[in-house]
């Protein structure tokens, strides 16, 4: 039984592998290198001046000793340490459509890593629910990428809810240099009103790190069909309900609850300057992700 549960896992893992790296080869890894900048200009060498050549780079010391005009030359500090949030909360395995919240969340995080190790960065993840379930330190290699992917796909999460201030915290102080991070998650962490309750966490770690939020969502999450009376369970709580679906006040209740929640995320992620993108599981997400990328 284990053997076969591996082996599920080891296809699962190659299927996603060859999907996401095409993609991010053929599309993703130029407009990647593009979207997110190293850490600054660093020295490379001299050379003789050459016209057109910007006089604020002369190295007047080395033009002096050689009685000819030299320049100095710099390179980008390209390399970047990515971290991944993933949510493995009980909510994401909810899918009506292509595939499930927490598969799209499997590929997008592929696709982001496959793009960040083309150009040469290192690639963590942090696992959280209500809180961190594990990180993996930031690493380069193919095999320390493909462990990232299997870890998310089979990852049996200890709490069932959702905590996101929990995993930005964690960022914050477990990485005390400048990261570029990657929040994907469906965002459904709010308090009674739809407010969200990760504001405070996500204003301090967006001042300290480059953050992305990539929100993933289900079409049956955003209304509710007229299917009679419903016995619901949520997934992170364990709360029972019934539901009278047929109900037309208790659907556009619920819509207009989920929309809510949907813009305020949004408002908050604009205060502090995070960009952020909706991707939903029956839609293609290369245009959203190139969208994401080219608005930085």
């Amino acid at each position: 039984m284990e053997n076969t549960r591996t082996a599920d896992l080891l296809k699962k893992v190659r299927k996603i592998e060859i999907r996401t790296r095409a993609l991010s080869h053929q599309i993703f890894a130029g407009e990647y290198h593009s979207a997110f900048k190293g850490r600054g200009m660093a020295f490379s060498e001299v050379r003789e001046y050459q016209w057109g050549d910007d006089v604020r780079n002369m190295d007047w010391n080395v033009t002096a000793r050689l009685s000819a005009p030299y320049v100095k030359v710099f390179e980008e500090e390209r390399e970047l340490t990515v971290v991944l949030l993933i949510d493995v909360s009980r909510s994401g395995l909810f899918g009506t459509a292509v595939q499930t919240k927490r598969d799209l969340i499997a590929e997008l995080a592929a696709i982001l890593s496959f793009s960040a190790i083309i150009n040469n960065d290192k690639v963590g993840a942090l696992l959280f629910s209500d809180k961190v379930e594990k990180f993996i330190p930031p690493k380069k290699g193919r095999s320390h990428l493909l462990h990232i992917i299997s870890e998310i796909i089979d990852f049996k999460p200890d709490s069932d809810g959702t905590d996101i201030s929990q995993a930005l915290r964690y960022l914050t102080n477990a990485l005390k240099k400048k990261c570029t991070a990657f929040l994907l998650s469906d965002m459904l962490d709010t308090d009674s009103e739809g407010n969200p309750r990760y504001e405070d966490a996500l204003k301090i770690a967006a001042s300290r790190h480059d953050l992305s939020v990539i929100r993933v969502s289900d079409p049956r999450e955003k209304t509710m069909p007229p299917v009679g009376l419903v016995h619901i369970k949520d997934s992170e709580t364990g709360q029972c309900a019934w539901v009278n679906t047929d109900s037309r006040k208790v659907r556009s209740a619920y819509a207009s609850w989920f929309e809510k929640t949907g813009e305020n995320a949004l408002a908050v992620m604009r205060r502090y300057h995070v960009d952020s993108v909706d991707i939903t599981t029956d839609s293609d997400y290369v245009k959203g992700l190139m969208g994401l990328f080219r608005r930085r």
